[in-house]
């Protein structure tokens, strides 16, 4: 089959139906038109301009890309290296991770726009034949037949769609329709609480990346160039309150937290410019039916502490390239292939999740409940004067519980420039 043979004006068959295109579904994309296997990929967006996702690419996801031999032209594109994980509570800076004992083209995290990390992914990806991605494709229910999923309906600008595929991988994020269709059991682990994401301008001299910890107050303050992304995170459903409070009191909140921007704190005009994040942690007990596989966020949702979410997603793909290129290849894709996957994943999933509940339970809500000034603990104390110790942080947010790397070969050539 020929990812681009269509059956009819409003059908397209293909070996592999993935429906999202974030860093699951672009990278599993990539990988398996790499090893030669006829792959489409449905976007649901027309491009893959949007604020406030997963911007942080960590030393894991850097050591694909380097094994890719797409290292060198992700580094091209802007971003800024975070080489140590800062916090600042109270008046106190505390380094709680440090990654440059990691070789040098791996030991920080790349701030980039998560869309100059797709576009990259997409236009590598395109040199192969056997890709296809498809923007402004909103898929909106399975195609089932006999126990078995073997396709999706798709509504685009050009009418409907309909994509028949021996395997269909849901990609499609925290809110899956896919997984929602195949009727998948979500296990809700829990997640107490939200968070606003917004942008303000950044000067020569102001700090960069790290935590902010204030009495009552939790702030992550990302560098990104020219501007700070910062996230707010706030007690579950307290959004509504401080938005009946106005804007006003709001900035007023975010100059009182950090004093440094103080003077910038106008640039918030109204609630167009904070964009809430409703946190959720859960996964799937199963991530597979006949014909069907959920990984990332589809499979897991992630809280956004640490930024693990998207390198998360991307270790989900590299094993699922690993593991399923060879029996796609043959057309002989099984349950017992798809099991293979989950239990490859399941894993570090839940250790990952287990120290974000974890770190909500035991730092992020005592911290919004306190009412009195706060000193850094003494566990946050011994890991700042102990050099070694920070490794571990860095280690289990940046390079994660068991990392994948590339074992799917280059089976097809890509496309010379011009062709």
């Amino acid at each position: 089959m020929n990812a681009a043979s269509a059956v009819s004006a409003r059908a397209l068959s293909t070996t592999c139906c993935v429906v999202g295109g974030g860093p699951a579904g672009m990278m599993l994309g990539y990988l398996l038109a790499r090893a030669g296997i006829d792959v489409v990929v449905l976007e649901k967006h027309a491009d893959f301009l949007r604020d406030f996702r997963g911007d942080t690419i960590h030393p894991s996801t850097l050591v694909v890309m380097k094994e890719l031999g797409l290292l060198d032209e992700l580094l091209k594109r802007p971003h800024t290296k975070v080489s140590k994980l800062q916090v600042q509570i109270g008046d106190t800076s505390i380094n709680i991770g440090d990654f440059t004992y990691l070789p040098p083209q791996q030991a920080f995290i790349a701030m980039m726009p998560q869309w100059d990390f797709l576009d990259l992914l997409a236009s590598s990806a395109r040199a192969y034949p056997s890709f296809k991605l498809i923007m402004r494709a909103n898929v909106v229910d399975l195609i089932d037949e006999r126990g078995g999923v073997s396709g999706v309906r798709a509504t685009t600008p050009d009418g409907p769609l309909e994509i028949r595929a021996l395997l269909t991988v849901g990609c499609d994020g925290r809110t899956s329709t896919v997984r929602a269709k195949a009727g998948l059991e979500v296990e809700d682990i829990g997640a107490p609480i939200d968070v606003f994401w917004m942008r303000i301008s950044r000067r020569p001299g102001d700090p960069g990346f790290g935590g902010r910890i204030n009495t009552g107050s939790f702030f992550a303050v990302l560098d990104r160039g020219d501007y700070f992304q910062l996230a707010y995170v706030i007690p579950k459903g307290a959004a509504e309150g401080i938005m009946q409070a106005g804007m006003p009191a709001f900035r007023q909140m975010v100059a009182n937290a950090l004093p440094f921007l103080a003077d910038r704190v106008d640039e918030l005009k109204s609630w167009d410019d904070v964009n809430l994040l409703t946190v959720r942690i859960d996964r799937l007990r199963k991530w597979y039916r006949p014909g069907l596989l959920c990984i990332g966020d589809a499979a897991h949702a992630m809280s956004p502490i640490g930024g693990v979410g998207i390198n998360l997603a991307i270790q989900d793909a590299v094993a699922a390239a690993n593991l399923l290129w060879k029996p796609l290849k043959e057309g002989t894709v099984t349950e017992a292939d798809l099991a293979r996957v989950q239990k490859r994943r399941e894993f570090p999933t839940r250790v990952t999740q287990r120290v974000q509940v974890l770190a909500q339970n035991r730092v992020i809500q005592p911290v919004l409940r306190s009412t009195r000034p706060l000193a850094p603990p003494w566990i946050f104390r011994l890991i700042n004067r102990t050099p070694l110790l920070q490794r571990i942080p860095a280690r289990l947010f940046g390079v994660g519980v068991r990392p994948e790397h590339v074992h799917s070969p280059e089976a097809s050539r890509p496309r010379t420039a011009g062709a």
